[in-house]
């Protein structure tokens, strides 16, 4: 992401909808995933540093950053109670030296999309799950909606479900789960990119919080698809889900 993203990103994530509704629903779909007591979780692309809070409910919170500017705000913002790194997949990953560094949980929450190996960094962190690990993963769906905003924030790419999954089983693991979620606002998000290109708007950059009765009113509609979540998929959205997991050993016999 570009240094003008991480600062708006640390301004904004605690308060913005889109932030707080994803920490909504990814909280639901951990807490539905039977981790054990004290779990290790490791996040892939902490960012600034806005879900480790959340993530920290379920146990032990470690991050990996690439950019010195996100890792600075988020030692700021959290008072390094978290332990997080410098480094970058799929070649450049400071765990797994001793045995003791692997994890029950990892997750890549709006991360994937930003690395141009996607592949071999799923890949790379089949060293670092614990036995019976997990891995959860969401990323921006629908390459039909690449705008200005997916430049700004620097991703290569955008995926359907068909993509991912296909990306997840290049990288050796078992799909457990793909749903598409921000399905409620996801006619919004189809009108705001067709009035971009209609009027050529080509200079959008982040988002700001919008004002407080809009801001909420979104984010009660995109955190409400937690409660269908919990129990069902969704068809169409914004954006991907995935839960995978290392293939079982018996799984050929």
């Amino acid at each position: 992401m570009s240094p003008d993203a991480y600062l708006e990103m640390a301004a904004t994530e605690a308060e913005h909808w889109w932030f707080r509704g994803r920490r909504n629903v990814l909280q639901t779909i951990l807490r539905g995933l039977a981790l054990p007591p004290g779990a290790r979780v490791l996040e892939v692309g902490s960012g600034t540093g806005g879900n480790l809070d959340m993530l920290a409910e379920f146990g032990t919170v470690s991050g990996l950053e690439m950019d010195s500017t996100a890792r600075a705000l988020c030692s700021q913002k959290t008072n390094d109670r978290f332990n997080v790194r410098a480094g970058r997949c799929p070649d450049d990953v400071p765990f797994g030296i001793e045995r003791s560094e692997r994890f029950d949980l990892i997750c890549f929450f709006d991360c994937l999309e930003h690395i141009a190996d996607d592949v071999g960094s799923l890949a790379r962190m089949q060293s670092l799950l614990a036995p019976g690990g997990v891995i959860v993963v969401t990323v921006p769906a629908c390459q039909s909606l690449w705008s200005a905003h997916d430049v700004f924030l620097r991703h290569y790419r955008r995926y359907s479900r068909a993509s991912l999954t296909q990306c997840i089983a290049a990288a050796g693991y078992e799909v457990e789960r793909v749903t598409y979620f921000n399905t409620l606002l996801f006619p919004l998000a189809v009108a705001a990119r067709w009035f971009d290109r209609l009027f050529g708007r080509s200079n959008s950059t982040g988002d700001a919080v919008p004002a407080h009765p809009l801001n909420a009113a979104l984010y009660h509609l995109f955190s409400a698809e937690r409660h269908w979540l919990a129990h069902g998929s969704l068809p169409y959205g914004v954006s991907l889900l995935a839960i995978l997991r290392q293939p079982r050993e018996d799984a050929g016999e």
